[in-house]
């Protein structure tokens, strides 16, 4: 088994709330800096900057994980983790059949160009990505797992945003890969106020909107390897 520092929750310049300097090149080197050894990259409804930093990352010894970070109608925000380009397109594919199509404010919310590792633009997004997806959190949680991604609630211990502000309990019945509490409660902390939730698989992730947050909080995991397939058995065996 190797321990695998991993931060699963990370936005680059794509999400219209990133920073300008969350771009490829400063991510991996962010995370390398701080001993990360995987990160995930979710930004909010689209996964197109992801495989440009994916690449960059195989090239400089960091695992990257293509993602999302999905809105639900509910106004859920819960993270998609793939692992194959055509599980990727699928998540994409979906994405973009059920964001609405209401234009970009780049003066309100902020710019959506996805780059190169040049910081050449490669394109933007028209759509507004921060708006729900005409989908609940059963059906995306359904399509997720269908494609053989991961599901997990982010940051369930938020008062807006996450599935316990949004509906006030995590429904019995959802079939969720672990559960994503913010930097700013322990799962012991969090576990005393719901204990409900005890027997479920808490991890913690930076959410970084900005370059210093990158790495700034992880979740250390026991790996056979250090890849999708080491992630999820990791997840099982929790």
């Amino acid at each position: 088994m190797i321990s695998v520092k991993a931060d699963l929750h990370i936005h680059t310049f794509l999400s219209p709330c990133g920073d300008i300097e969350m771009t490829p090149r400063h991510i991996v080197e962010a995370a390398l800096g701080k001993g990360v050894q995987m990160i995930a990259i979710t930004d909010h409804n689209s996964t197109l900057q992801a495989p440009v930093i994916q690449e960059l990352g195989a090239g400089l010894g960091l695992e990257v994980i293509c993602g999302a970070e999905i809105t639900t109608k509910e106004e859920v925000h819960c993270l998609a983790l793939v692992e194959t380009p055509g599980q990727r397109q699928e998540l994409q594919s979906f994405l973009d059949t059920y964001l609405p199509h209401i234009e970009n404010n780049p003066e309100k919310f902020g710019y959506q160009f996805w780059i190169d590792t040049n910081e050449q633009v490669l394109g933007e997004a028209p759509w507004l990505l921060i708006s729900a997806l005409d989908r609940t959190i059963e059906q995306v949680e359904a399509f997720v797992h269908s494609i053989g991604g991961l599901f997990i609630p982010a940051h369930i211990n938020k008062m807006r945003d996450s599935v316990i502000s949004q509906l006030g309990f995590l429904p019995p019945d959802l079939k969720v890969d672990a559960l994503e509490l913010s930097r700013h409660i322990t799962p012991q902390a969090f576990i005393t106020s719901n204990p409900y939730l005890k027997d479920y698989f808490f991890i913690r992730s930076s959410d970084a909107h900005f370059i210093q947050d990158v790495g700034s909080v992880f979740t250390e995991f026991q790996m056979e390897t250090i890849d999708f397939h080491g992630l999820r058995n990791a997840f099982i065996r929790q």
